[in-house]
């Protein structure tokens, strides 16, 4: 277990680098058009894994179920998305409010497939989340008029 939680971290820690560049790519050439090279060389680049451990293959495609396939749609409009949003609202909130959105996602995704409703500490997690990505707006606030840093005036 604690190498998939390793993996899962080191997993994290991937996505953010990779937003963050990409953020990069879109503010130089759009959003949609980083979005189709992150995936374009994310092709070639796993195809060539695939064939130098001999696991290309186009078998038992039609074994997933069809809604399982737009999960590649799904995940080519989260790289535009972020490549859009992350230069305008930074790299510490674009990612507290995409796992924000993720964790109100797998509540939804429990729901529906497994008939589990949202725990209470589940919830409190999102809103605690929520009230992060509050204090930083309220920060950036305060860095952007010049008051970060500085001691209340002192009345009289």
């Amino acid at each position: 277990m604690s190498g998939s939680i390793f993996l899962a971290l080191l997993n994290g820690l991937l996505i953010g680098l990779s937003r963050a560049l990409n953020g990069k790519l879109g503010l130089a050439i759009g959003p949609l058009r980083a979005s189709f090279w992150n995936h374009f060389i994310g092709f070639v680049f796993l195809a060539a894994v695939l064939i130098v451990l001999g696991g290309w293959s186009v078998e038992n495609l039609s074994a997933a179920p069809a809604l399982a396939w737009l999960g590649g749609t799904f995940g080519a409009l989260f790289v535009a998305t972020n490549s859009l949003v992350l230069p305008r609202l930074g790299a510490i909130r674009t990612v507290v409010l995409v796992i924000c959105g993720q964790m109100v996602a797998g509540l939804l995704i429990d729901y529906c497939a497994n008939d589990a409703a949202p725990e209470p500490l589940q919830l409190a997690g999102i809103a605690i989340i929520m009230l992060g990505v509050l204090a930083a707006r309220l920060s950036g606030a305060r860095k952007a008029s010049g008051t970060a840093g500085q001691p209340a005036a002192k009345a009289g």
